[in-house]
């Protein structure tokens, strides 16, 4: 199907569930890993998270394609940043970056909707980035069909008080919620952090670390 052929609901329909939120020493951003095809699971192991830079990460929801072209654009734009500045663009200048991008792509828009978390001299940020271009602030975000189950448990968990740590179990928690309640969420976590300090890259023996300390089971090995 052509892009131009998209139906109203399809164009609104991102089946996966994305979260991202600001604790008081960084920030987290998880997402799940089903990347489904109407009813049908199209990939078990889909890479939803990205890093930009060393202080910028990304989640994405929509149509696939759409969102890997949109975090090629956006590692390019960072990335020349940097070499002209010789210092990093601060995540407000991301969000405005991605933000013209989808808004300035009216004749061919990206079905695309993506959270971007990072930190800067001014502290952690996220923002929600949607298909139109709006771009806004908040504590705690979720984008995605599951994403109305994910903020059951965020509203309850936030606290402005989180560290990081505990950021990294409300994530997780919120997306076995709705991994639980979604058909278009499952198959496994991926979750990053970004503090002053460093980037992180959660890996799976760490991931299963977690959902061991949270009595949460594992998803089951991909083939």
């Amino acid at each position: 199907m052509q892009r131009a052929e998209l139906t109203e609901e399809e164009r609104l329909r991102t089946g996966t569930t994305t979260i991202a939120l600001v604790a008081k020493d960084g920030v987290v951003l998880g997402t799940e890993r089903r990347a489904t095809a109407g009813t049908m699971i199209a990939n078990k192991a889909t890479q939803k998270l990205f890093k930009v830079d060393g202080n910028l990460g990304v989640t994405i929801a929509g149509l696939v394609g759409d969102a890997q072209t949109l975090v090629r654009y956006l590692r390019a734009e960072v990335s020349l940043y940097r070499l002209r500045r010789n210092a990093p663009l601060g995540v407000e200048g991301a969000a405005t970056l991605l933000s013209n991008i989808l808004s300035g792509n009216r004749m061919f828009p990206y079905y695309a909707w993506l959270l971007m978390g990072g930190v800067d001299p001014k502290g952690g940020h996220v923002y929600s980035i949607d298909p139109a271009g709006g771009s806004i602030e908040d504590r705690f975000v979720s984008v995605g069909s599951g994403s109305s189950f994910a903020y059951g448990v965020l509203e309850e968990g936030y606290s402005r008080d989180l560290t990081v740590a505990d950021g990294v179990d409300l994530a997780i928690r919120g997306l076995t919620v709705a991994m639980k309640r979604d058909s278009a969420s499952g198959d496994g976590y991926l979750i990053h952090t970004i503090s002053p300090r460093e980037y992180h890259e959660f890996t799976e023996d760490e991931i299963n670390k977690r959902l061991k300390a949270l009595k949460i089971p594992l998803p089951p090995p991909l083939p």
